[in-house]
């Protein structure tokens, strides 16, 4: 079976090409410091292949109770994931850390002084932001100057530095899901007619920028873009999605990061996967709706390298060894993804017994 064969990820021996994606499940500490019970969640699943972590964010000026999203811009937030990653490692796993940055998915009770959230331009993303005092409209967001978006760069920059003193294996660039990056990327949320708005190389700019920022640090093998080029979560569109997001790939293939990263609907019918296939040369994650059959036709086909399981990391632990069993699944409880404790998230059984987790 391809599916659990290694696999050579840059200058990295996967064991497997099953990739456990970035899972926002809210259970981070007080300081967005990654917890204990985090690192037992991390620990548990460390038979993946290669672990992405959750969206970890750059910004210094999230506030500290923001509901329980880690970061990774100060020291204690650097211990917090050291333990995490030293767990994995402990257990024979691999993990990267996703770095984000909200931009216009942000809101002032999010940020310190309540400050204005930031983005590409003065667009106000659709939907609501979960804060706090409970769910509130996304604000129309400050368009970032271009004195500013070095500044924003820089923050990439430094998260990826503490991301090597935490003990990681590499960073994976969130330029997906309707974030600060992607709101670049993606002509409906970039209405700017600077070096960063209007044409597709302008567009990705940004994107390009802060991948260079990264790779300075960390060399391209260790690093990967996360894209999503039809998602249109938090009001994100597109007018030319294909052309937008082939000259990326063509872009960052050209820099020769180790990975990209795409999510796209598994049952797409017209799908932009096998184009990309062809402009990027590195390996190529495929994520949204895969189970072990489609995820091995993709592999067999040629059409992935990896695939990258969601919800079914979630509620299987031990998901590698019941594909190599062909053993069924633990349905997944959606109602305990966000936030709480061990109930949901580190209390789900495996084939083997574990260690007993946090409580």
């Amino acid at each position: 079976m391809k599916l659990l064969e290694p696999f050579d990820l840059g200058s990295l021996r996967l064991p497997s090409r099953v990739v456990m994606a970035p899972l926002t499940r809210r259970r981070a500490d007080f300081g967005k410091i990654a917890s204990a019970l985090m690192a037992d969640h991390y620990a548990q699943r460390a038979g993946a292949g290669l672990i992405i972590s959750e969206s970890t964010e750059v910004d210094p000026h999230s506030a500290p109770d923001t509901p329980t999203r880690p970061g990774l811009f100060n020291a204690a937030q650097t211990e917090g994931w050291r333990h995490v990653t030293d767990q994995v490692h402990q257990a024979g796993g691999r993990i990267f850390v996703q770095l984000s940055h909200l931009g216009r998915t942000a809101h002032p009770l999010m940020l310190t002084g309540r400050a204005e959230p930031i983005g590409p331009s003065s667009i106000a993303a659709s939907g609501s932001a979960y804060t706090r005092e409970g769910l509130k409209p996304f604000p129309v967001p400050q368009m970032l100057s271009l004195r500013d978006i070095p500044r924003i760069i820089d923050q990439f920059a430094n998260a990826a530095s503490l991301a090597h003193k935490a003990g990681f294996d590499g960073v994976e660039i969130h330029g997906a899901n309707g974030y600060l990056i992607d709101q670049f990327l993606r002509s409906g949320s970039n209405h700017r007619d600077d070096d960063y708005g209007g044409s597709v190389r302008n567009r990705t700019r940004f994107l390009l920028e802060v991948t260079e920022a990264v790779a300075a640090i960390w060399g391209v093998e260790r690093i990967g873009v996360r894209l999503s080029p039809w998602s249109e979560f938090n009001g994100m569109s597109d007018r030319h999605p294909v052309e937008t997001f082939t000259y990326a790939a063509e872009a960052l293939d050209q820099l020769g990061i180790a990975y990209l990263h795409l999510v796209e609907p598994v049952d797409r019918k017209h799908p932009l996967a096998p184009t990309l296939r062809r402009k990027f040369g590195g390996a190529l994650i495929l994520a949204d709706g895969y189970n072990r059959s489609t995820a091995e036709t993709a592999i067999a086909g040629g059409t992935a390298d990896l695939i990258a399981f969601g919800t079914s990391f979630i509620s299987n632990p031990d998901l590698p060894e019941r594909f190599r069993r062909d053993a069924a699944l633990n349905p997944a409880d959606r109602a305990t993804f966000y936030g709480g404790g061990a109930v949901g998230y580190t209390d789900y059984p495996t084939l083997l017994p574990q260690p007993e987790a946090r409580l």
